[in-house]
């Protein structure tokens, strides 16, 4: 895949991307918060994770991450750690330390979650992640587990409002990567249509 994320967008182009894949979700509570591991923004991840946890909207969360280069501690364990130093009960938190990618974080964390709390008793999943990365959570989850509802929270850490992605080059660069992604994982069979109509 040819790397296109420098390029400026048509205003056709954020319009589309504003409208597919930067999707706003209505929120409600959910069986489980699907918290998508990083690098980047973590404390805007679990700055949110524990809002929708102090507010109801989940009553149990999976953390899925593996140890990225330059550290000796997995994504979830960093992130886990810290959501339960914030209030949310360790018990509540599921965990998946070996994942490196969107759709390791799905495949390994399924059986994880199956084993604990059981796949048919899970109806609705909140994904939280990057807002670069937007709908690509719930399309992964899509492809492996299509029986249950799906909403996505994003978060990040720039001071450029969503809508106006397109203004700031780094957040730019971020949300074309990760949208030139969306048609040839979708190809590849990584990921499936989300929201189906």
């Amino acid at each position: 895949m040819v790397d296109r994320s420098a390029r400026l967008p048509t205003e056709a182009e954020i319009a589309e991307i504003n409208a597919r894949h930067l999707i706003e979700t209505p929120l409600q509570p959910a069986d489980l918060l699907f918290v998508f591991g990083t690098r980047e923004d973590v404390g805007e991840r679990v700055d949110e994770a524990c809002r929708l946890w102090s507010k109801g909207y989940f009553r149990w969360s999976i953390v899925s991450g593996g140890i990225t280069p330059g550290s000796n501690r997995s994504e979830c364990e960093i992130i886990a750690e810290v959501m339960t130093a914030r209030g949310i009960p360790a018990d509540r938190i599921l965990r998946e330390h070996r994942a490196m990618n969107t759709g390791e974080n799905v495949i390994f964390s399924l059986p994880l979650i199956d084993a604990a709390l059981g796949l048919k008793n899970i109806r609705s999943v909140i994904c939280l992640g990057n807002t670069w990365t937007a709908r690509r959570y719930p399309m992964t989850l899509q492809r492996h587990w299509p029986e249950v509802e799906k909403m996505l929270v994003m978060v990040d850490s720039f001071k450029t409002p969503r809508a106006l992605w397109h203004t700031d080059p780094e957040f730019r660069r971020r949300i074309l990567f990760e949208w030139d992604k969306i048609e040839p994982y979708k190809a590849k069979g990584f990921i499936a249509e989300w929201p189906v109509n």
